[in-house]
């Protein structure tokens, strides 16, 4: 795939960028190795001032990073600035609490004397460069929740972005380097998917994140694998939306849609499978349907746009087989289900709601990464859950109910990395986020995400000598 800038709006090509040599590489590489044996002795104080710096470049810039979003990847230009904030937001975050979530730890005093030593700590430290391969769909608030950990927990990193957003990728970089951080802190790599797996070996390379397709996760993994490098995977969702009888539909409607339809239905949290109780199935229905078809679908940049374009052209392809799929085996299309007539340029989708759809389909099993929502009607909550369980995925869920006993079956056995209880699933920096199954392994954010990538090193004494 060619490092590009490509208008998901007009499929034009506006800008194209040359992908690093080996050579170049090399001296990156080199470049974040002595970068990190500078960083990692700095104080909490100075990263924190640095982290500061960078948030309050990345405020005054929001504008026009959340143009180069929408242009790059076409989500609403309301929604990238929205992005930009949600950065400034975490990076602030880790300035504040960074120190607090990596204070040393005290065993308890009974297991230090039960060891024979007279004092003992569990200190975590920095473990070097971090390889990040981060996907388009939030181009900058995916690279933003590793980078700000990651700095202030004293690694560097190195961003392999997705292909499509190169500028995207370039202003990060840009945004390290003004606030002040030296020279190979963060760096960005353009280079293609071919080049990962000899810098992921190399030597110099500490770990790596990805968020992405499975097949991505397991080509990493399993080159890590190899070589013993610690990975944190964030491998995409199915996610299931469970409305109860007792659940408010005027507030559970407008969210559904809008957990359906955010960034234009490319969202690993989006709600996708709308699981509703048999009471009130037919309402929810009938008023969601309604929401989904009164949708603008136009330019991103436009302000009264609701929905922007997919991508990519290959993006909407694999959505619209994924929609004919269950056409073809029974499921009943209740609204959408094609491009729209007027939008003759670009890789626009209709906001499309599907019913009667049946294990037989691969819609019930793959995820559908477009502004498509299945609906499903059940008898009861045992059947809720089962069909929200019944997928590979299991990144987050939503429950909608104000029933406390309803509440608590959900929050023991979904098999999800969250639970929602009458809100919109959303990544927020105090809280861990990642997901079970196929969705991945490990945790970003909030205290879990930051000690990933952190040596927790017992530090013990002996008893002093008689």
């Amino acid at each position: 795939m060619p490092i590009a800038t490509v208008n998901p709006t007009t499929g034009e090509t506006l800008k194209t960028f040359d992908a690093l040599g080996s050579e170049e590489i090399d001296t990156r590489l080199d470049r974040a190795q002595r970068a990190f044996r500078e960083h990692r002795v700095t104080s909490f104080a100075r990263r924190a001032e640095l982290m500061r710096d960078a948030a309050e470049l990345l405020e005054a810039d929001r504008d026009d990073i959340a143009r180069t979003m929408t242009l790059e990847m076409g989500k609403t230009l309301n929604a990238a600035r929205a992005e930009a904030a949600k950065c400034v937001k975490a990076m602030r975050w880790y300035a504040d609490h960074a120190e607090e979530q990596l204070a040393d730890e005290r065993p308890r005093s009974a297991d230090v004397e039960d060891s024979g030593g007279s004092q003992a700590i569990v200190r975590y430290r920095p473990i070097g460069p971090v390889l990040a391969i981060m996907p388009w769909n939030f181009p900058l608030w995916q690279v933003v929740r590793f980078a700000a950990p990651n700095l202030m927990a004293g690694n560097v990193g190195l961003l392999k972005h997705a292909s499509n957003v190169p500028q995207t990728a370039l202003y990060l970089e840009d945004l390290f380097r003004r606030a002040g951080y030296p020279e190979g802190c963060f760096q960005t790599l353009l280079v293609g998917s071919d080049a990962v797996a000899d810098i992921l070996r190399d030597p110099r390379v500490a770990a790596a994140t990805l968020t992405g397709s499975e097949p991505a996760g397991r080509a990493v993994a399993s080159i890590a694998g190899d070589v013993i490098k610690k990975t944190v995977l964030e491998l995409g969702g199915s996610d299931p939306f469970l409305v109860l009888p007792s659940a408010d539909l005027d507030r559970a409607v407008p969210t559904a849609v809008t957990a359906r339809v955010q960034n234009n239905g490319q969202s690993c949290i989006a709600a996708k499978r709308f699981i509703v109780h048999t009471d009130i199935y037919d309402a929810f229905a009938s008023r969601f349907v309604q929401s989904m078809s009164a949708l603008a679908v136009g330019d991103p940049m436009e302000e009264s746009t609701d929905v922007g374009p997919l991508s990519s052209e290959q993006g909407r392809r694999s959505l619209e087989e994924l929609v004919d799929d269950a056409r073809g085996r029974g499921a009943t299309v209740l609204c959408g289900g094609d491009r729209p007539e007027e939008r003759t340029a670009g890789w626009f989708y209709e906001p499309t709601v599907l019913a009667d759809v049946t294990p037989q389909m691969r819609i019930h099993y793959e995820e559908a990464f477009g502004p498509v929502a299945t609906l499903y009607r059940v008898a009861d909550l045992d059947e809720a859950v089962q069909v929200a369980n019944d997928t590979p995925f299991g990144l987050s869920s939503n429950v909608w109910t104000r029933d406390a006993a309803e509440q608590e079956r959900c929050a023991r056995d979904l098999e999800a990395g969250g639970v929602y209880f009458n809100g919109m699933t959303a990544s927020h920096p105090g809280f861990p986020f990642g997901g079970v199954k196929r969705s991945g392994y490990g945790r970003e954010l909030a205290g879990h995400g930051i000690r990933e990538f952190c040596n927790a090193t017992t530090i013990w004494h002996g008893a002093p000598a008689p």
